[in-house]
């Protein structure tokens, strides 16, 4: 069932979507249609390599899933370990640091125009 906002409710199965590379590494976009602006939610494995970056319009949620590491706000680093939830706001430029896997969830959904490399 292709996902559609006209529908009441929307589903997806994250390891099943196909991987777009981003900024932090590999995600899987669920909920990214044109006609649903409300959320969306992505299953993000972070590599080393991930990009400091912002958005203009999105509020980000990131859940960490599983491994460790660092996300750095505005030029300052905090420890992720599994469980830890971060809200970063618009325009806090951020990057995440380190191999771990996350749920990443964007109010309102992604959209490619909204990213910003710093």
């Amino acid at each position: 069932m292709k996902p559609s906002s006209a529908q009441p409710f929307m589903m997806a199965q994250l390891d099943e979507l196909t991987g777009i590379d981003c900024p932090c590494g590999k995600a899987r976009r669920a909920f990214c249609v044109p006609d649903n602006q409300t959320a969306s939610v992505h299953l993000t494995d972070i590599r080393l390599s991930a990009r400091a970056h912002y958005h203009k319009r999105t509020t980000e949620i990131y859940i960490v899933l599983e491994g460790v590491g660092e996300i750095e706000l505005d030029g300052e680093s905090y420890p992720l370990k599994p469980l830890t939830a971060v809200m970063i706001r618009p325009g806090c430029t951020h990057r995440a640091i380190g191999q771990f896997r996350i749920i990443n969830v964007a109010i309102p959904a992604f959209d490619p125009a909204d990213e910003w490399i710093a």
